[in-house]
């Protein structure tokens, strides 16, 4: 374990557990769907598990509100802060309203600009940077200094990873005999929890990652054994150009089976797909694990495979299949 994690608290089975009584009055128990059609095309059996119906639109609504209503009342005082492409932003703001206290999101300015809307409708005050980690983490520093706020990493944050580790165990109620289960991969966050819940009560499932091949960080760092991280890669999976950080990887270098990508066209035809045939909206970042599987045919043929859709936060007015830049 390197010196960086031990910083930080590996989060446990039981600050999932907790974290599930927590948010309960503050998010939805997102429906599992499925697909005759998606079935036939793949030869698996695929349970979508539908965050883009969580509140906020995205399955960080959870992480984020476990961190709010995890705060005592000296710490909430001052607020919290965060830096996101969006929808971390938009469900830190979205917790914070809940719980009345002041948000502050650091944004890039290339954010959609549905995600910017939604966080100043919940309440939220954005600061823009430049499309960067870099960057990011520049301005950012700047406003933690200037607010002397609560700091709620998008990821690499224990209490925001057993709030996500609470929709695999959702998942787990709600379908029985998973073989698999495959989620989009920017920071781990998802993955982190998703690993978190199943290595304790399905140590037997494989866990896969879902990362497009333009901001493959994720997959090259798996290959290689350690972090790998790109500063500002282009991909139209707008929520998955976060690199991983010390204690996301800790889980995924763990627990992670295997991380697959898709290239950019492989994951608008899944996004589209999945609006002709489901008659759902999601997000390009959350068509990317339906893209690998796709790919990967041989490898999940005749497995039941639970697939996280993550979001559903998406700029109705710049679909990815209608050329706007």
């Amino acid at each position: 374990m390197s010196e960086a994690i031990t910083e930080l608290k590996i989060p446990t089975y039981d600050d999932v557990l907790a974290a599930h009584e927590r948010i309960k009055p503050y998010i939805h128990n997102t429906p599992v769907l499925t697909s005759t059609y998606f079935n036939g095309l793949t030869g698996a059996e695929l349970f979508f598990k539908c965050e883009n119906f969580q509140k906020a639109g995205a399955f960080k609504a959870r992480g984020a509100s476990n961190a709010v209503f995890g705060l005592d009342d000296a710490q909430a005082e001052k607020g919290v802060a965060t830096h996101s492409s969006g929808n971390h932003g938009l469900s830190l703001s979205y917790a914070a309203g809940r719980r009345g206290i002041p948000a502050t999101v650091v944004m890039p300015r290339t954010a959609p600009d549905a995600k910017k809307a939604a966080v100043r409708g919940y309440g939220g005050r954005i600061v823009e940077c430049e499309p960067s980690t870099s960057s990011r983490e520049a301005v950012f520093a700047e406003v933690l200094a200037e607010t002397g706020s609560e700091f709620v990493h998008p990821y690499n944050d224990p209490r925001v990873i057993a709030g996500q580790g609470t929709c695999s165990r959702e998942l787990f109620d709600q379908v029985e005999g998973l073989d698999a289960v495959m989620a989009p991969i920017g920071g781990g966050g998802m993955i982190s929890g998703t690993c978190l819940t199943l290595s304790n009560v399905a140590p037997e499932t494989e866990i896969y990652a879902a990362e497009p091949e333009n901001a493959d960080d994720a997959y090259r760092s798996f290959k290689a054994g350690h972090i790998i991280a790109d500063d500002a890669p282009q991909t139209v999976a707008d929520g998955l150009k976060v690199p991983l950080k010390e204690l996301t990887w800790h889980f995924v270098e763990n627990h992670v089976t295997d991380i697959l990508t898709a290239s950019e066209q492989e994951i608008v035809d899944a996004m589209k797909l999945t609006w002709e045939r489901m008659k759902i909206v999601m997000e390009p970042s959350s068509a990317v694990p339906l893209a690998t599987i796709l790919k990967n045919r041989d490898r999940f043929a005749g497995k039941r495979i639970g697939v996280i859709i993550t979001g559903g936060n998406v700029d109705l007015n710049k679909l990815p299949w209608m050329g706007n830049d």
